[in-house]
C-alpha cells in the first residue's frame, strides 16, 4: 500500500494534516499517508483551501485541479491532482507507468 496511486493522468493522494504548524511542507509520511505542516488553522474549511492551494504549486497546477475527495471535516484526506506538471521530492513517488 502507498500514499499515492494514478487514475489516468490523475494522481490520487491520501493525506494526513497537520494544521497550524510553523511552515507549510511535505513531513514524510505518517503511517500510510504522506503527512503535510501547513500554516493555516483548521477553521471554516481554512485548512483544506490551504492544502489545495500548496499542493497545485508543488505538482505545478493550478488549485482549481486540486480536489478533495474525502475527508472535509479531518486530518486524514484524499485529494485528486488532475494531471500534476511536475512532481515533488517525495518518498517512491515516480511518474505514471515509471
Amino acid at each position: 500500500m502507498s500514499y499515492f496511486r494514478w487514475d489516468g493522468e490523475d494522481l490520487i493522494l491520501d493525506c494526513h494534516l497537520q494544521p497550524k504548524a510553523s511552515s507549510d511542507e511535505f513531513a514524510g509520511l505518517h503511517g500510510e499517508r504522506l503527512k503535510i505542516r501547513l500554516t493555516a488553522p483548521p477553521v471554516e474549511g481554512k485548512a483544506n483551501a490551504h492544502l489545495l492551494a500548496f499542493l497545485g504549486k508543488a505538482f505545478g497546477v493550478a488549485k482549481s485541479q486540486v480536489s478533495l475527495i474525502s475527508g472535509e471535516l479531518n486530518r486524514q484526506k484524499r485529494v485528486r491532482i488532475q494531471s500534476p506538471q511536475k512532481l515533488p521530492d517525495l518518498p517512491g513517488l515516480t511518474a505514471q507507468g515509471h
